[in-house]
Order: structure tokens, then C-alpha cells, then sequence
């Protein structure tokens, strides 16, 4: 099958568990480094599907690469293309398709939970995962749900936890981090200057449990990613 496309946009926002995901698949992937200014491709039609993870800019930011990516993103919907995105992901994925990206009611950093929504589409993206279950969450913006889009996810903080329209998924949240993620991202100045706020939680709580927490989040990504790359592989 063609590789999947994985656009990486800050050093510490790879693609994280979903490196394990695929390699434990035997699913070919590139990572296309744009933060080190790799170039993007001009069409996506070389390969599966296109994964975006995270990043600490915003959509609305004046980068040139931000306009190449949701043309990228735009095209590879039009052809039915299997997309998905994280966070700063799925911000894009709303702003190319319509939505709009705007800053969140409060910032929200560390272990939370997010709510299925009842509807066929979330039904179908979420079928085996708990109704309620604990992510990892850090961003300050959100994103609208675009015109033909179905809502998903939703959360305590963050309304707009995930959307997903034909073979797009784009989440809010944070699926992907592992126990080196987190702590280069606790050791950032953003991550040594955490004060403590009903949707922030401090380096030390994030970190209590945290082998638990991650084995726990991993099954969710692992049944989340499993219906995401149905579509890819198809």
C-alpha cells in the first residue's frame, strides 16, 4: 500500500504512539518534518492517507506552510482521502474545511475526560470505547465542527473535543503522547511555569500514575486509530 504521510510541526509533537501503532501493523509511513523545514508535497494522491499532529503555533497563524497545508488537507478530502489530526491537527482540518479556530473559554493542560456523543457517526468512530473516558489535553484554542461534519467528542472544558466527516477524524485532545513526550513537554518553560486551575493540572499531578494512565489511554488510541486506518487501508 502507498505510505501514510505524517506532517510533524514541533520537535517534541511526533507522531508519538501511533509510530508503535502502525509499526506493529506493518503500515508504511513517512514523517515529513515541517518544522525543520522539509517541504510539503504538492498533491496528496502519493499516499494513504495524511496525518497532522500538534504544535504550539496556531491555524490562524501568518506561516507559509499553513496555506500549502489546508490546500493539502482541502484536496485529499475532495478525494475521499482517509485524514486525521491532533490538536493543532485538527484545528487545520476544521479550518480547511470550513470551520473556524478560535481561542477556548480556558486553557486546559494535562489528564481529562471526554464524552461520546450520541449520534450514528460517533457510534461508529468510538464503537468499543467507554462512553467517558481520560485523555491528555494541552491547548489554549479550539475548533468549530465544519458545515457537513458530525460532532463526536465533547469535554467539561473544551466543547469541541472531535469531529469526523467520510474518512476524516480530527481530535482536540492528545492520543499519541507517550512517557517521553510528556516529559520533554513538562520540561519546556510552558510545562516548569504550570499553576494549578480546574482545567490545568501541575507537573506532579500529571505525572501520578502516569504508567497507568498511559496504558490506559493506548487501548482507547489503539481502538481509535483501528477505525481510523479502515479507512486509510481501504
Amino acid at each position: 500500500m502507498k505510505p501514510l504521510a505524517i506532517f510533524r510541526h514541533a520537535p517534541g509533537e511526533g507522531p508519538g504512539y501511533l509510530t508503535e501503532v502502525l509499526t506493529r501493523r506493518a503500515i508504511p509511513f513517512t514523517v515529513i518534518h515541517v518544522d525543520r523545514g522539509e517541504p510539503l508535497p504538492a498533491h496528496p494522491d502519493a499516499y494513504a492517507g495524511l496525518v497532522f499532529m500538534g504544535g504550539p503555533m496556531s491555524a490562524n497563524d501568518d506561516l507559509p506552510w499553513i496555506p500549502q497545508t489546508l490546500g493539502l488537507i482541502r484536496e485529499a478530502h475532495a478525494a475521499g482521502q482517509a485524514i486525521l489530526g491532533h490538536c493543532l491537527g485538527g484545528q487545520l482540518i476544521s479550518k480547511a474545511l470550513g470551520g473556524r479556530v478560535t481561542r477556548n473559554p480556558v486553557r486546559e493542560v494535562g489528564w481529562g475526560p471526554i464524552e461520546a456523543l450520541d449520534n450514528a457517526s460517533a457510534r461508529d468512530w468510538l464503537s468499543g470505547l467507554p462512553r467517558v473516558f481520560d485523555v491528555f489535553h494541552w491547548h489554549g484554542e479550539t475548533f468549530s465542527v465544519p458545515e457537513g461534519a458530525s460532532h463526536i467528542l465533547k469535554g467539561p472544558f473544551c466543547p469541541h473535543q472531535g469531529f469526523a466527516i467520510g474518512r476524516t477524524l480530527a481530535l482536540q485532545c492528545h492520543i499519541e503522547m507517550t512517557s517521553a513526550m510528556i516529559a520533554q513537554w513538562l520540561a519546556s518553560p510552558e510545562g516548569r511555569s504550570l499553576q494549578a486551575a480546574p482545567s490545568v493540572q501541575t507537573a506532579p499531578a500529571i505525572r501520578e500514575r502516569l504508567d497507568q494512565r498511559l496504558a490506559t489511554l493506548h487501548v482507547h488510541a489503539d481502538r481509535l486509530y483501528a477505525r481510523w486506518l479502515e479507512g486509510a487501508c481501504a
